[in-house]
């Protein structure tokens, strides 16, 4: 009937509020539950601890490089000049804060003694962590999405060269754990490349590189069939009237098959980068300091299993969390084109 609002039994306003009510419950006793058994757990917690972690003030000795005596300090503004005399005219000057010293004009000096110290404030194992799993993801992204891109069109090819070439490479790299394609990428080809470009004295490639690229593939063989799978479902009756309007066939790919096809794709993509994300953690196992080592180094340190594990975890989930809106934001923007 028109201008009758229609609603299926029971699932009124009340029906919505009550079961809101029962999942607000829910989430109350799990935390209340967590809390309880933290209390019953003989352990001092130290949240107090966890903003050290990002940012702290380091406090670096400045010591002697020779033996000798303090011929000489002189103020300037914060800092002062300590002059020290040593033997055969030898001589070194160095600035230490006036509140830092720890020396007095005429006393002796041997290598290696404090003199005094200056503060710095330097990034913490899980901010440092933080910023190298940003930087990996995002870069691991990029190329991801690049060599999934044409991968994907080479599988749809009519050439059989690239079509057989996409449908190896994709098997290899789903056939296999990444953690077993991070390993050979740093143990094998890593060990490979750096051995040659040492033979011409040309630096060698860091590991951070071989993670990406680890990661770059791996997620672009997955891509790949994310876009493959994207294309075709695009009617094919898209393609045969972009063709008959006397467009190229890569024209009609770019300007019509690709712009319908990337709003199918994006909700998977977006799964899938999220995961590699997360996948990131694995490259601790070759010596890159992501958020999961750092987590762990910082643990090791400071023996704050429970609040340094709870925040890496929180911190993963404010990354995902952040891209999966930023996707819903793009399918958005697409759909009001």
């Amino acid at each position: 009937m028109s201008g009758t609002s229609l609603r299926a039994p029971g699932k009124g306003r009340g029906y919505e509020l009550f079961w809101k009510t029962v999942f607000f419950v829910g989430l109350f006793t799990l935390i209340a539950g967590l809390f309880y058994a933290t209390k019953q757990v003989d352990y001092v917690w130290r949240w107090e601890r966890i903003p050290s972690y990002f940012y702290y003030e380091h406090e670096e000795n400045i010591t002697t490089g020779i033996e000798g005596h303090i011929s000489s300090i002189k103020e300037n503004g914060a800092n002062a000049l300590v002059l020290i005399s040593g033997e055969d005219n030898e001589s070194e000057q160095y600035e230490v804060p006036v509140d830092s010293l720890q020396v007095y004009e005429d006393d002796t000096v041997f290598v290696g003694d404090t003199i005094g110290y200056k503060k710095e404030w330097r990034t913490g194992l899980i901010l440092e962590g933080l910023i190298v799993t940003l930087k990996v993801s995002a870069i691991a992204i990029v190329f991801a999405i690049i060599l999934g891109l044409f991968t994907g069109l080479a599988r749809i090819s009519e050439n059989p060269a690239l079509k057989l070439s996409a449908i190896t490479y994709i098997e290899l790299i789903r056939g296999s754990p990444l953690l077993v394609q991070i390993f050979i990428w740093y143990f094998v080809l890593g060990t490979l490349i750096n051995s040659m470009l040492a033979k011409y004295d040309i630096p060698q490639v860091p590991p951070l590189w071989f993670g990406i690229a680890s990661l770059a593939i791996f997620a672009g063989a997955y891509v790949a069939e994310i876009v493959r799978a994207g294309i075709q479902s695009v009617h094919k009756g898209q393609m045969e009237a972009a063709r008959s309007l006397g467009m190229s066939k890569y024209n009609a790919m770019k300007q019509i098959i690709l712009p319908q096809a990337f709003r199918r794709i994006l909700p998977p993509l977006a799964g899938q980068f999220i995961s590699m994300i997360k996948d990131s953690s694995l490259l601790g196992v070759i010596a890159i300091r992501e958020l999961t080592k750092g987590t762990r180094e910082a643990v090791s340190t400071s023996l704050q299993p429970f609040e340094l594990w709870f925040l890496c975890a929180i911190l993963y989930l404010i990354l995902t969390f952040t891209f999966s809106m930023f996707v819903q934001y793009l399918e958005r923007r697409m759909v009001q084109r």
